[in-house]
Parts: structure tokens; sequence; C-alpha cells
């Protein structure tokens, strides 16, 4: 059996589908509270591990044992002292009812279910109960806000100090020691510690401290053994700044990160890294580096190499290989795991400061309190300052695709700075003129009469803010461009204010200030030409949103007898030779 409940102590053995092992006992410092309810809980547990179940790690098992504890240590105040078939609806629902967290509720109807499924000992209404709907059904996660551009940046420059002079000092200590000898009698010499740390490792210099005693070491070398190791072997310290500085360089998730190996990382060329990551539910992803992530990922390399050459064979393919002169409570001296949750806070912690004028200057939020570090808080500002910096094309493309557009939108897309939130409106309200743009009707005078111009069309005139003498240019021709005549060509509708509209001929068609006469038909019916002559070069997809509202717009203005009388645009038409040369075009516009 891949899991099994042992009896002494009680508890569970695990073998996953990696090979890996695991025995776990349910207590440690206390008796068992209701040996036989925990055991039969334990039984349906242990049909929940691969391959009967999908529970395949020790944080899965671990998460059944802290369910089987808290509903115990429950029941033995409760005043309960049954097995599992003694169980009741009124007292499960107590008990769920109290606030359990969600994980442990489900962790618990689970293993009641598969334990009935095995024995049948839950009565009938209690089973149907343990199948019903979940009491707490958990909180639900907001989207992640970016950090804003002032934690950002104290975020970024923390960071990079940090990695920056741990690299530094390493470079120092590394060129002093391949210059040395050896060791020789000088031990209280810097030289000579990193001589030893270089050529024999950490390990001999903290066995002989365990050995000897921190005092006779001090004596010894002069300093502590962590001040003899950290120029060349990288902290934990360091080591989470550079996976934070990684994270925001990158928007790698942070359990990608964790998870990176040397295998990952594949050259594509000398100057350009194309990274492989798992996320941990979804398939292989792969991402091509930054300049300036790739050369993070290369200085934490070179930063490493000595560590990782002292390193137990079986990590040394890992990528954040560390050392830990303590050892964990299994006697683990290195490791490849990512930092806990409590290391990381206590990392902020030990960086707080401001300036000389109270502002914070490190790890310091702008309410001035430490720094709430979430790291995938830190993806997410990393994707909103990709979408400031510049347009790369469909954001589908850039983004998780194993991620639901529901999730992608509650948790990174509706995520945006003021100054994005700006912009965004901004867009939106020119989206928004440019259709109440197009949906006016065109402004065409079937004459030349200036009286015709402000009897039927006064709304027009007080749109446009015309005088008489601007009235009169524009009749005259004056304002003429080639499509129309322009009520004002320096209003910067399509450009900068008080310099020449730059808008290509055709655009005129749906402008506010384009006034059309008679004397424009020739132009007008040239522009249908290329249309045409677009029309037969192009498909449907290409053409329509390129030239379709203003092919629309044109032939509402040129139809007959609706503006303009089908005499005055045959007699246009005469003058028309079909030719791109007729149109003010640039090379690239002319027909193929």
């Amino acid at each position: 059996m891949p899991a099994t409940v042992t009896l002494d102590p009680l508890g569970v053995h695990c073998i996953f589908s990696d090979g890996s092992e695991y025995r776990r006992p349910l207590r440690v410092r206390r008796p068992v509270e209701l040996p036989r309810l925990a055991r039969t809980l334990l039984e349906g547990a242990t049909d929940l591990v691969h391959p009967h179940g999908q529970v395949d790690s020790a944080g899965g098992v671990d998460l059944y044992l802290t369910a089987i504890r808290g509903f115990t240590d429950w029941l033995v105040e409760f005043g309960f002292s049954g097995g599992a078939s003694d169980l009741t609806r009124a007292l499960l629902a107590r008990y769920w009812r109290q606030g359990v967290r969600s994980s442990q509720e489900s962790a618990l109807r689970a293993m009641l279910r598969c334990a009935d499924d095995q024995d049948q000992i839950l009565a009938p209404d209690v089973r149907a109960f343990v199948d019903g709907r979940l009491f707490n059904t958990g909180e639900r996660y907001g989207s992640h806000q970016p950090y804003s551009e002032a934690e950002w940046a104290r975020l970024i420059r923390t960071c990079r100090d940090e990695v920056d002079r741990a690299f530094r000092a390493f470079c120092a200590a590394r060129e002093h020691a391949s210059s040395a000898d050896g060791p020789g009698a000088a031990l209280r010499e810097r030289t000579a510690h990193h001589w030893l740390v270089l050529h024999h490792g950490p390990d001999p210099l903290v066995n002989e401290m365990a050995e000897r005693g921190s005092f006779p070491f001090r004596q010894r070398y002069g300093v502590g053994l962590r001040a003899v190791l950290d120029p060349l072997i990288p902290t934990l310290d360091v080591i989470i700044a550079y996976q934070l500085l990684f994270g925001a360089y990158t928007g790698v998730v942070p359990d990608g990160i964790a998870d990176l190996g040397l295998d990952d990382i594949e050259w594509a060329g000398d100057a350009k890294i194309l990274l492989s990551y798992v996320k941990g539910r979804t398939a292989a992803e792969s991402l091509a580096l930054s300049r300036q992530a790739t050369r993070l990922l290369e200085q934490w390399l070179d930063h490493s190499a000595v560590a990782r050459r002292f390193a137990p064979e079986e990590l040394r393919p890992e990528l954040w290989v560390r050392f830990t002169p303590g050892g964990t409570r299994a006697g683990e001296r290195w490791l490849a795991k990512p930092g806990t949750r409590l290391s990381i806070c206590a990392w902020v912690e030990r960086r707080q400061a401001v300036d000389e004028d109270g502002r914070p200057t490190q790890m310091t939020g702008d309410d001035g309190l430490p720094l709430a570090l979430h790291r995938h808080r830190i993806r997410t500002t990393h994707d909103a300052l990709q979408d400031r910096s510049h347009w790369r094309g469909s954001r589908r493309s850039t983004l998780d695709p194993n991620r639901s557009p529901g999730i992608e939108g509650d948790h990174y897309l509706t995520n945006t700075t003021p100054a994005q939130r700006e912009a965004v409106e901004d867009i939106i309200a020119q989206a928004q003129e440019d259709l109440v743009r197009r949906a006016l009707p065109p402004l065409v005078l079937a004459t030349a009469e200036m009286a015709d111009l402000v009897e039927n069309y006064p709304e027009h005139m007080k749109r446009l803010g015309l005088d008489d003498n601007a009235l009169a240019q524009l009749l005259s021709g004056e304002r003429d461009v080639f499509t129309a005549a322009c009520g004002d060509q320096l209003s910067g509708l399509h450009g900068p204010k008080g310099k020449l509209c730059p808008a290509r001929p055709w655009v005129c068609l749906l402008c506010p200030l384009a006034l059309f006469a008679p004397r424009h038909l020739p132009n007008l019916l040239r522009l249908r030409a290329f249309f045409s002559r677009q029309w037969q070069q192009m498909t449907t997809a290409e053409f329509l949103p390129v030239f379709g509202p203003y092919a629309h717009r044109l032939d509402e203005i040129l139809t007959p007898d609706r503006y303009f009388s089908e005499h005055a645009l045959r007699a246009a038409a005469a003058e028309v030779t079909d030719s791109d040369v007729e149109l003010p075009l640039r090379p690239e516009e002319h027909t193929v």
C-alpha cells in the first residue's frame, strides 16, 4: 500500500509517486485524543493518497493530520468520547459552524466519506450531511493591487543595493583567496578565511565550531562563523533579495521562481536566456528574459558558484541552492527551498529606514508601516508597468494561458495605477467622441451661397464658431484641402494643436470640421475610384477596418440627387482618370 496507518505511534506512512517516503505521527508531545475515532479518520486519509487519491505530497498529508487534531481536540472539550459511528448531524454542524477553515472542513468531510465507503460506519442522515455543501466556503481573495510607484522604486532600490553590495564583497573575497598560497599560520586574517572557504567549503568550519564551541572558534579566527562564511557563501537575506528582484524583472510567479533549476536555463546566443518554469498547478511555460533579467541571473550564477561547488550532488542542479550553518530541525545544512514567510517578514523588518526629512527610503510603505511584501503583487505590478511602458500587441500573448479570463481579469488586468486609469479613461473618451462624430451627418452645401449655409446648418455654424470672415474663406476655397473645405486646419483633431492637421485625405470624410461643396466633387470621385482599386487588391477583412467607415460616408455624400444632382456627378466624373497620380498618396499607399 502506498499509504498505511501506523499504530505505534498512531500516524501515517506514505510513499509518493516520486518515490519519496513520508512518515508522520499524529501527535508528538502528548497522547492522541480519541484514538479510535482518530484511527478511523486516518484510514480514510490513506485512501486519499496517490494512487487512490490526488494527495501526493507531504503538505497535502499534513493538512489532513491538522484537521484530525483540531476535530478531536474540540470533541474532547465538548465531552464526546465515542467513535465515528456515534457522530451526529448536530455535532458536526456545531463544529463546522464555529468558523473552521474551509480547507479543514473539506479535509474532514473527505476522510469521513472515504471511511464510510470502506466500512459503512455513518448513519444515513449523517452520510447525506457529510456529502452536502460546505458551511465555510472560504474567503474570496480580492484582486492583487499593484504597488505605488514610490513603493516599487524603494523595493527595487533596496534589493538592487543588497545584491550589488553582496556581489562586490564576493568578488573581492574570491580575488583575495585566489591570490593567497594558503592559510598558513595567519588564521585570524580575512584572506586566510577566504582561502579556507574557497578551497574546503563551509562544512569543515561548521564542524569545527560544533566540536570546539563558539568561544574557541572566535579565539582562533578572530571573528564568528558567519563573518568567515558570508562573503563567499550567499546568505538567505541575499537570496531573498535576488528572488524578489528577479520576480520584479520577469513577472514570473513565485512558485515558478522557487522551483527553478539549471536545466531550466537555455542560452539563446551570448546574451539571451530562454527560461522554462512550471507553475504548481499547470504545465510548463517559457519566457525570453529581458537584458536586465539576464544580467541578474548571470550575476547570481557567478555569486553562487562557490556554494554550488560544495553542495551535495543532488542539490547542485537547483538554482537557489543555499547553506544554513545552524541547520534545520531535520539536520539539513544545504537547502534549495525558498525562504519561509516569517523569514521574509523579518527581512522586511530589518530594512526599515527614513531620510532626514522622515520620508521612507527602504522597505517602508506609503503609510509609514513596513511594506506588506506579497510576491503575487510583484507580478501584478510588473504586468501593470509593462502595459504602461509600451504597447505589446495582444495582451493574451503575454499573460498566463493556463488562467481563465475571469481569474486573469480579477487578479491582474483590473489592477491599475491612477495614471493608468486616467489614460484608459482618456482613451474611452476619445473613442466615444469618435463614435459621436461618425454619427453626425456630413456638412454638404449644394450651392456656394453663404445664406444657404447659415440657414440650413445653424447648429454646425454654432459648433464650429465661425465668424463672417471665416465663412467667406470657407466658401471661397481659401480653406480647401484635397477632399473638403476645413473649418480650422490648426484645431488639432488629428494631430497636435496649433499645427497643420496631418490626416490622410479620406479622414476628412468623417471630420466634423469638413464642408463638402460642388467644387470638391472631382476629388471625391477620385477618392471613390481609389477605394475601388484598394477593394480589388485587399481582402474584405483588410479593407473594412482601414477604409470601410470612410467608403460608407463617401457613398452617402455621392448618392445621386441627395446632395448633388446626377448631372453634377456625371460632369465631375468626366474629370477622373482612375489613377493614383490624381491623389496625394504616400508610396506605401499606391495601388499595386
